[in-house]
């Protein structure tokens, strides 16, 4: 497992900078019932020159065989964290699969005293399980 600080996927838009890891959580997932389960920690880094607010959350988590759920709210984890200039918010959610390997990404939108709805882009993660065999096509 990474070090506790490492992030494996970021990205910068509009000025913020949004890091994720993902991390396959073992004892929660249960392959003869095809439930497979991870976390997932996010950073969210205010790089801009004015306070934001993250506001709503959009994540479209597809499995293997391209079957996609799509989860829109608002917030995250029920919080609409206030994130001050140079300053960042980090949380820890999951998801599960019905298949064990796919991606997630997402968006989302925040507040700014100037802007409303500005997209920040959530990177593209893949979700794998360790167990299962990876080939390039």
């Amino acid at each position: 497992m990474n070090n506790k600080d490492e992030f494996d996927y970021e990205l910068i838009t509009n000025n913020v900078q949004v890091k994720v890891r993902p991390i396959w959580i073992e004892e929660n997932t249960i392959p003869e019932e095809n439930i497979y389960f991870w976390a997932y920690i996010v950073k969210i880094i205010n790089l801009s020159s004015m306070d934001i607010k993250l506001m709503r959350r959009y994540w479209c988590i597809t499995n293997s065989e391209g079957k996609k759920t799509e989860v829109k709210g608002d917030g995250v984890i029920g919080e609409q964290p206030n994130i001050l200039v140079g300053k960042s918010y980090k949380y820890c959610s999951g998801t599960s699969l019905d298949t064990p390997s796919g991606f997630m990404y997402g968006m989302y939108y925040i507040n700014s005293k100037t802007q409303k709805d500005i997209e920040i882009v959530i990177p593209s993660f893949s979700l794998d399980c360790p167990y299962q065999k990876v080939s390039m096509n």
